[in-house]
Order: structure tokens, then C-alpha cells, then sequence
């Protein structure tokens, strides 16, 4: 199979969909690699290092695109690259569709095979390929919520930590999963007063037995929520529902309760965000101030730290990636119900019910098509 990787053109984001040593799985494999000149150099992987490593180098995107069978990518493809779909081509990346109707709308008339990698999910309900970004993005919510606390951003002027004789900071987590627990760990390993809420009461205990006195659980409800954010310094989304849009659990109402220079993170806007009054930034402008909050919303965090990320998310992406190119995608899919659990648009048809509900489309199962 031809393999393609293209520079991502997404604000900032530095990370690549292959990195040197995948190449070389995949040629070892028998495959047959293309890259776009300088699309690793954000991550710290020369031109040289793919060619060694057995990749063909190719001047511009859009030939990439044209060449290969598979397009492997880290972010979803943006408007000016819908062009370059082609019928039956597999599109392998992040697409966070249930946020995204253009781009679905786009997918869906390109007849593209796109398989999302934060919907491939295995028998334990485990989603191997969204994990590492979310450990990422839930360590790193904590250092920029705590830099945009600081007064010349529009925060409180607080130190997270605190030193001897003054109070630490209130961090608020909503949602215990990957993202908050990664949150909760670098918040308490700062030194901050952490109440983390959820409404699943068995992974609260986990998370008690985790940090024990460190943390106050507290079950997921709009009193509570309401409750805690009245005294809340720093305040993290972590809601996550795969596919589909995230429920709206910080309310406009809860806004003119809170101090003035509170910091809210939502590390969920990509499939929309928890906040009624969030919107997507960038991390050129990655804040914006309403009623007296300071919103942190950028739509790839973990584009922060692309060295870190893109190893992390290869290392869980590789392996799919393999199985498809080494029998194609239909048959993959049959053998893997991960792999064709991933599978959200095919050829015209929309195949993951997530979506599909939150943009009111006609849901086909994958399994009647194939």
C-alpha cells in the first residue's frame, strides 16, 4: 500500500503523523512510504532521517495526497484540503467530527474512507489511540491554567501552590477519566488544594484510593458543580463522550458567581467543549476574558509539546495503521472490531452514531457495507 504523511497546517501544531522509525515499520512491512519535505522538522525529525529511514520525499502536499491509498495525519483535515479527497482514499487521524459539519459534510461527498483515532475503541471500552493525547493535554491543562493565573493574562495573581502562609489554589476538575486523573496528578503534585467530580461513584473510589487525603471527590451535578466553582481558582473540562458532543457542564449562569481571574480550561473543545460559554483558540490567541474568567480553549494542546506528543501518539496509531495498510481497510475491519469502530465516514456513508446524532444525519452500520 502507498503511505502518505503531510505537514499539518493546523495554528501551531507542530506534530507529524509519522515519525522516522514508523517509516521503517511500514517499509519493513512492504509498504511504500511518501512524505512532504519538512513535515517532521516541527517534531525534531529531519528530512534526512526519513530518507534513511526509507520514505520518498515529495516537494508539496498536494502530491502526497494524490499518490497514496492511506493519508496518515495527526489533526483533521481543513477546509483547503477537502480539494484533495479522492473516492476510496483512508484518511487516518484525528477528526472530531461531532464538532465539525463541514467537514463531515466534506468526507461524506469526497466518499473518503476515514477512520478517527479518537473513536477506535477496544473490547474493554478502552480507547488506545485517544489516551496518550488526553494523558498530555491533562497534564499540560494544570501549566497553562496555572501561567494564565498570573495577573498580566488576566488571572487572579496567584501562585497554584501557594508558599507558607498563604492559601493555595482551588483547582476544580470535571471528569475523572484519563484527562482528569492526568490533571488531578499535576495539581496535587503542585501543591494545590484539588476537588475532582464525576458521575461515575466507582471511579471516584479509584481516584480516593489514588490520592487519598490529597483530593476531595465529589459526584457530577449542577449543585455541586455550582458549589465548588464559587471558590475555584482553576477550573478544568474533561468531559468526554467518544464521537459525540460533549454535555455542557459549566454553565453562563455559573460565570458571574466566580472570582474575577479564575482560569477555565476546556480541554474537551475539540469535540466541542463542557462550556456553554467556550470557543475554539488558538494558541497564537489561545484566552479570551467573559465575565471576568479567563477561558483557555485551544483545539490541540498537546500541539504545545509535538517532540512529547507525536512519539506518544505514534506509539499507540502504528499498529492499526499496520493491519490496514497490510490487508486494506474493509478486511481490517472485519478482523478488528477496534479498527471498525474507528471507521466514521464510508465511501458517502456515515458509520459512527455519535456523529450522526449530533448532527441529526442518517446513521449506516459499518457492518452492512462491508
Amino acid at each position: 500500500m502507498k503511505i502518505g504523511c503531510v505537514k499539518e497546517i493546523k495554528n501551531n501544531e507542530y506534530r507529524v503523523g509519522l515519525t522516522p522509525d514508523n517509516v521503517r515499520d511500514y517499509v519493513a512491512a512492504g509498504h511504500h512510504v511518501y512524505m512532504e519535505k519538512g513535515a517532521g522538522v516541527g517534531s525534531g525529525f529531519s528530512d534526512n532521517e526519513y530518507v534513511d529511514a526509507g520514505a520518498n520525499l515529495i516537494d508539496n502536499a498536494a502530491d502526497v495526497w494524490n499518490l497514496v491509498d492511506m493519508m496518515v495525519k495527526v489533526k483533521e483535515p481543513l477546509a483547503s484540503e477537502y480539494k484533495l479527497f479522492r473516492e476510496g482514499m483512508i484518511l487516518y487521524t484525528y477528526l472530531h467530527l461531532a464538532a465539525d459539519k463541514e467537514q463531515t459534510d466534506a468526507l461524506l461527498a469526497g466518499k473518503v474512507k476515514a477512520v478517527a483515532y479518537e473513536t477506535i475503541q477496544e473490547a474493554d471500552r478502552s480507547l488506545p489511540c485517544l489516551a496518550p493525547m488526553s494523558q498530555i493535554a491533562g497534564r499540560l491543562s494544570i501549566q497553562e491554567g496555572a501561567k494564565y493565573l498570573e495577573k498580566k493574562f488576566g488571572g487572579e495573581g496567584i501562585l497554584l501552590a501557594g508558599v507558607p502562609g498563604t492559601p493555595k489554589a482551588n483547582v476544580v476538575i470535571l471528569g475523572g477519566g484519563t484527562v482528569g486523573m492526568n490533571a488531578c496528578k499535576i495539581a496535587v503534585g503542585m501543591g494545590a488544594n484539588v476537588t475532582i467530580l464525576d458521575i461515575n461513584l466507582k471511579r471516584l473510589e479509584e481516584l480516593d484510593n489514588m490520592f487519598g487525603a490529597h483530593i476531595q471527590t465529589l459526584v457530577s451535578s449542577d449543585s455541586n458543580i455550582e458549589r465548588v466553582l464559587k471558590d475555584a481558582d482553576l477550573v478544568i473540562g474533561s468531559v468526554l463522550i467518544p464521537g459525540g458532543s460533549t454535555p455542557k457542564l459549566f454553565k453562563k449562569r455559573y460565570l458571574p458567581e466566580m472570582k474575577d481571574g479564575a482560569v477555565f480550561v476546556d480541554v474537551a473543545i475539540d469535540q466541542g467543549g463542557c462550556g456553554e460559554s467556550s470557543r475554539v483558540t488558538t494558541h497564537d490567541d489561545p484566552v479570551f476574558i467573559e465575565e471576568g474568567v479567563v477561558h483557555y480553549c485551544v483545539g490541540n494542546m498537546p500541539g504545545a509539546v509535538p517532540r512529547t506528543s507525536t512519539i506518544a501518539l505514534t506509539n499507540a496509531t502504528l499498529r492499526y495503521g499496520l493491519q490496514i495498510a497490510k490487508t486494506g481497510l474493509e478486511e481490517a475491519c472485519r478482523h478488528s472490531g477496534a479498527i471498525a469502530s474507528g471507521v466514521n465516514c464510508f465511501l458517502g456513508k456515515l458509520t459512527n452514531k455519535n456523529v450522526a446524532l449530533a448532527h441529526g444525519y442518517e446513521f449506516t452500520d459499518l457492518a452492512s457495507l462491508l
